[in-house]
């Protein structure tokens, strides 16, 4: 018997088909996800460093940084946000310019810096 169960030997309508079905989604659903370290996904913002050409940098800035942040408040919300980052905690923010792909949808930000 644990044979034709290991190898699914079953015919589709049988009861004890439907005894393994019943148990595999009882497995799927009542599985606690801590079993398997499976925790939903949060997207990290990021600001991304580029050298610009007069010797000071430009931060590629992801979209999700600055959504909803109307244009006059975002180098002040920006310069928060690298506050909390390590590697851009000493810079300071001159100006953000948006990126727009080539139908205009908004690809992220260039903020540029100075030390």
């Amino acid at each position: 018997m644990l044979k034709r169960f290991i190898l699914w030997d079953y015919a589709r309508a049988s009861w004890q088909y439907d005894v393994m079905v019943g148990i595999i989604l009882a497995f799927i659903f009542l599985t606690p996800r801590e079993w398997f370290r499976d925790q939903p996904r949060i997207p990290r913002a990021s600001a991304i460093a580029r050298p610009a050409e007069n010797g000071g940098n430009v931060l590629f800035v992801d979209p999700a940084v600055l959504a909803g942040v109307p244009e006059p408040r975002r180098l002040d919300r920006l310069r928060a946000f690298l506050l909390t980052q390590p590697a851009t905690a000493k810079v300071y923010v001159t100006r953000v310019e948006p990126i727009l792909d080539a139908e205009g949808e908004l690809q992220g930000y260039m903020a540029f810096v100075r030390p």
